[in-house]
C-alpha cells in the first residue's frame, strides 16, 4: 500500500498501532503526544525542561527496522537502568534523546537522529515541541475540583467535565500539519484516552487539521481493563468517544474497532460509533481471552481488511 498514514497517540497504544502498521505501509508518520510527567520522562522534563521522551522513544522503538540491526538498537534504546543512584528507571533511549536536545536545541532533529541510527520505517514527530501539561476539572461528592499533570489527571476521582491543554494555544509542530493534510488514512488510540488520545483534540491547530483533513479516520479503541489499570472516568468505549465529540464537536470518524468484549446487548456503542459517522469493526485483537494490550498481528489483518 503506498497511501500515506499517519498515527496520532502515544505510549503502549501508539506502540502497538505502529508495530500493526508498518506490517502493511512504510510510508507511516507518527505523531506522538507530548504531555507525560511521570517516570524517568518526567524526571528528564522536569530537569530539562525538555519534552518527555518516553513516548517518541517507545514509537520508534516500534519503528525500527525488521532486521539484527534494527531489533537489537530497540532493544538498547528500551533499556532500563537499574541502581540506587539517579540513573534508576531511565530507559537509556530517554536519555539519547534528551542528550541531543540538550546539545542541539533541536527535537525534531534529534528524533530523526534516533530514527536514522534506528533504520526507521516511516518518522515519528512530536505534536509540539514545547512540554504540554493536561489540565481537568472534574465533579465529585465535594465539588468542582481542577487536577493538573498527567499522572494526577488520570488517577483522579470524579466525574469528568472537561480537559485543556497547558499552556493555552500552543503551537503544533509544522511538520505534523503537513503530515496530517496530506494523509489518506488517520488513526486514533488505542491507549489512555486522558494522556495518549485526547491531546491530539485538545491542539487546537492539530485539531483544525484533524477535523479538515480528507483522510480517512479509524478509532481504535481500548479494551477492557482491570479496575486497578483504569482511569476514573471516560473508562467505557462509548465515554471515550463523546468525550472525543464533546471536545472536538465537529469531528467525523470512518471506521471504530472494537474487540468483541466491548460489545453490550444494548448496542450502545453501535450507535454511539454511527453518531460519528463511521461504522463499528468488530474483532478480536486481544493479544488472548482477558488481555487488555492489542496483537499486533491481529490488529493488521483488520487494517488490511479496511485499507483494502
Amino acid at each position: 500500500m503506498n497511501d500515506k498514514l499517519v498515527c496520532l497517540g502515544g505510549g503502549h497504544g501508539l506502540a502497538a498501532t505502529l508495530s500493526a502498521a508498518r506490517s502493511i505501509t512504510h510510508n507511516i508518520t507518527a505523531v506522538v503526544t507530548v504531555a507525560d510527567n511521570g517516570g524517568s520522562s518526567g524526571r528528564l522534563r522536569k530537569e530539562f525542561n525538555f519534552l518527555p521522551p518516553g513516548d517518541l522513544r517507545m514509537a520508534l522503538a516500534a519503528l525500527c527496522e525488521n532486521d539484527d540491526w534494527g531489533r537489537d538498537w530497540a532493544n538498547i534504546l528500551q533499556y532500563r537502568f537499574t541502581s540506587e543512584g539517579e540513573l534508576n528507571g531511565h530507559a537509556l533511549g530517554n536519555l539519547l534523546l534528551t542528550a541531543l536536545w540538550d546539545r542541539d536545541g533541536d527535537p525534531v532533529r534529534g528524533i530523526k537522529r534516533v530514527g536514522d541510527l534506528l533504520k526507521i520505517v516511516g518518522r515519528v514527530l512530536p505534536m509540539s515541541t514545547q512540554p504540554l501539561d493536561i489540565e481537568a476539572t472534574f465533579n465529585t461528592s465535594i465539588g468542582r475540583t481542577i487536577v493538573r499533570g498527567q499522572v494526577q489527571v488520570a488517577t483522579a476521582k470524579g466525574h469528568i467535565e472537561s480537559l485543556k491543554l497547558i499552556p493555552d494555544n500552543p503551537r503544533s509542530t509544522p511538520e505534523a500539519l503537513e503530515a496530517i493534510a496530506e494523509a489518506d488514512w488517520l488513526t486514533l488510540g488505542p491507549g489512555s484516552w486522558f494522556s495518549s488520545v485526547m491531546p491530539h483534540l485538545l491542539l487546537k491547530e492539530q485539531a483544525d487539521a484533524i477535523s479538515q483533513s480528507k483522510a480517512k479516520k479509524i478509532v481504535v479503541l481500548n479494551l477492557p481493563e482491570p479496575l486497578s489499570e483504569k482511569e476514573f472516568a471516560g473508562s467505557s468505549p462509548e465515554e471515550h468517544l463523546l468525550l472525543m465529540q464533546k471536545h472536538l464537536p465537529r469531528l467525523h470518524i470512518d471506521f471504530a474497532i472494537a474487540d468483541p468484549s466491548l460489545l453490550r446487548p444494548d448496542n450502545k456503542l453501535q450507535h454511539v460509533v454511527e453518531g460519528l459517522g463511521g461504522q463499528l469493526i468488530v474483532a478480536p485483537v486481544a493479544e488472548s481471552p482477558g488481555s487488555f494490550h492489542h496483537d499486533a498481528g491481529k490488529l493488521a489483518s483488520v487494517f488490511a481488511g479496511i485499507f483494502s
